[in-house]
């Protein structure tokens, strides 16, 4: 007798027996007990998760004489096995429309359809496999039957891609029940094959069981295939290395090795290991993808070292714990997301030369270390505030070497006074770098030109007090004497800086600003006494001057071509 796959032996009979689809199996179970039952269903979802066998299901409950009160149908009478079987079943006619996808075909599934059952009582059920192959015409010839069924006649439409259906023929969704099936989870997988292993007399280690579920990647018949050529390869006594041959998987062991040599900097070996890979017969489209899971599971362990990782194996926990000691979460990201490029745009697939796009991609995982050599420079320029998430939790911060801080990178310190040396038992505080490198680059008071003044006042938030640094930012300002420094500027601005507070502050800010003593009187716009208001044309030239101020060479161009700020 010749050897018949597990997927078909194992076909569930009953609508308990499909895993995960309980959303679609009980309710197709309930409406056959309870004479409910559409005239036609579109199921939706991937390949091998249970679509065409819960048709085949719901024919069989339709059509059984000894289905039980709840909507189950026996499984053993004549009628079940045949449609089980897939054989012959007068009423029951199964077709695959990528090969029967015509307008003719079409015609003749709606001419049949208007015939009665074979006997009375017996439901005749259509089911289309493949259904959104259908051609444009196919599903317009199917509409008229489909809105206006003869009675006791079922379609039942199974596909993987709906969203087909939906641009081809979309009045077909309205004219049936749609479910949506889901990806079965590794651990229904894993559990199911255990049971068809007992079944067959024999058993497996839990990984490697778990192995072939996640391969399965959410199809219960993907997995039951992978499970009968691991039998067929081990002759019944599986183990993970037999899973891994069969698979062509690469050894956890592989990717502890690759992670010393991209922690320790030995870039030149990369090129050596992609060699061993392709000496040992290995796909480098899987050891990606095997590179993938192991980054993500680095990345866990750093962020939840506790954590219970199903898919690691127990016996090289620690190695990747060790393996992850060196490497901090941002790195890990960031390897993950260079990863995941390559990935995201299919090249590594389509490329006539995986092996150098695998070499590029580890050489770049190599040379991440630049990434930290630039913070310990940031570090190194004034120190990391207390806190700061590019430092590992509980290092000490760096202590900066002498030659990275020389007396020259101070061009303003005689400017700057000079503050009391604190006692020797105090801590010093860490300077705050951005300030450091503020210091370095920004030009200080003060200033030869009345606009550098401005600009630096209005530029720098607690320059100014009430918060007017931004609408001093439109002001016009200018210079009629030496000592006289005139603000045009409108409400209500204008009325803060009347304020005899405010206006002192203004008047010392602007003094610092130009390094003498100034008088500073505010007028609004034109000169007036106060009742005029700031135009949008004033608005837009006080932000033209300071745009002007940030960058000198727009100056240059609004001049030659007459340019205007539309904002």
């Amino acid at each position: 007798m010749s050897h018949q796959a597990l997927a078909r032996k194992y076909r569930p009979r009953a609508f308990s027996e499909v895993a995960t689809q309980e959303h679609v199996s009980e309710t197709l179970r309930r409406a056959v007990a309870g004479d409910r039952v559409a005239h036609a269903y579109l199921f939706c979802g991937p390949r091998g998760v249970g679509k065409t066998t819960l048709a085949r299901v719901l024919a069989m409950a339709l059509n059984c004489p000894d289905r039980t009160e709840d909507g189950e149908p026996c499984g053993v009478c004549d009628s079940c096995t045949r449609i089980w079987s897939g054989n012959t079943a007068l009423d029951v006619v199964e077709i695959d429309a990528a090969s029967n996808r015509g307008v003719d075909d079409a015609r003749d599934l709606r001419e049949r359809a208007m015939y009665a059952p074979s006997e009375e009582g017996r439901y005749k059920v259509y089911i289309v496999d493949e259904a959104h192959m259908l051609t444009r015409e196919a599903w317009n010839a199917l509409l008229k039957i489909l809105e206006e069924p003869p009675p006791r006649v079922i379609f039942v439409f199974a596909t993987t891609e709906p969203q087909k259906i939906q641009q081809s023929a979309a009045p077909i969704l309205s004219r049936c029940q749609r479910f949506d099936f889901r990806r079965i989870g590794v651990s229904d997988i894993a559990g199911r094959l255990g049971e068809v292993l007992s079944r067959e007399g024999t058993s497996a280690p839990e990984d490697a069981l778990v192995t072939l579920a996640r391969k399965a990647d959410g199809g219960m018949r993907d997995g039951l295939s992978l499970l009968d050529q691991v039998l067929s390869l081990s002759g019944g006594e599986i183990d993970a290395e037999a899973v891994r041959r069969v698979l062509g998987l690469v050894a956890e062991e592989r990717y502890l090795q690759l992670f010393a040599i991209l922690t320790e900097g030995r870039h030149g070996e990369v090129f050596a290991f992609v060699q061993e890979l392709l000496d040992e017969g290995y796909d480098l489209v899987e050891f990606y993808h095997g590179l993938v899971d192991a980054l993500r599971m680095l990345l866990r362990i750093r962020l939840s070292p506790d954590a219970e990782i199903p898919e690691m194996p127990g016996h090289l926990r620690d190695d990747f714990i060790r393996a992850v000691e060196g490497l901090q979460p941002g790195d890990l990201v960031r390897m993950l997301s260079m990863a995941s490029e390559l990935e995201a745009t299919g090249s590594l697939r389509r490329s006539g030369h995986p092996r150098f796009l695998l070499e590029m991609l580890l050489l770049r995982l190599s040379y991440l270390d630049r990434t930290v050599e630039l913070r310990e420079l940031l570090e190194g320029l004034g120190g990391a505030a207390p806190g700061d998430p590019l430092r590992a939790p509980g290092s000490p911060a760096p202590t900066p070497p002498a030659s990275r801080q020389p007396e020259t990178s101070r061009p303003h310190a005689e400017a700057t006074p000079t503050a009391t040396p604190p006692p020797d038992d105090a801590d010093p505080a860490e300077p705050d770098p951005e300030a450091v490198i503020a210091a370095a680059t920004v030009p200080q008071p003060p200033f030869e030109s009345l606009d550098q003044a401005w600009g630096w006042l209005t530029a720098g938030p607690g320059r100014i007090g009430g918060g007017l640094g931004t609408l001093l930012a439109g002001a016009r300002v200018s210079e009629p004497e030496s000592a006289h420094v005139r603000v045009e500027i409108g409400p209500p601005a204008l009325d803060r800086l009347h304020e005899p507070e405010v206006h002192a502050s203004l008047e010392a800010a602007v003094s610092k600003g130009l390094g003498r003593s100034v008088r500073v009187s505010i007028v609004p716009p034109g000169g007036g006494d106060g009742g005029a208001r700031m135009t949008q044309e004033d608005v837009q030239k006080g932000r033209l001057r300071e745009l002007i101020r940030e960058e000198p060479l727009l100056e240059v161009a609004v001049q030659e071509l007459d340019l205007e700020l539309l904002e």
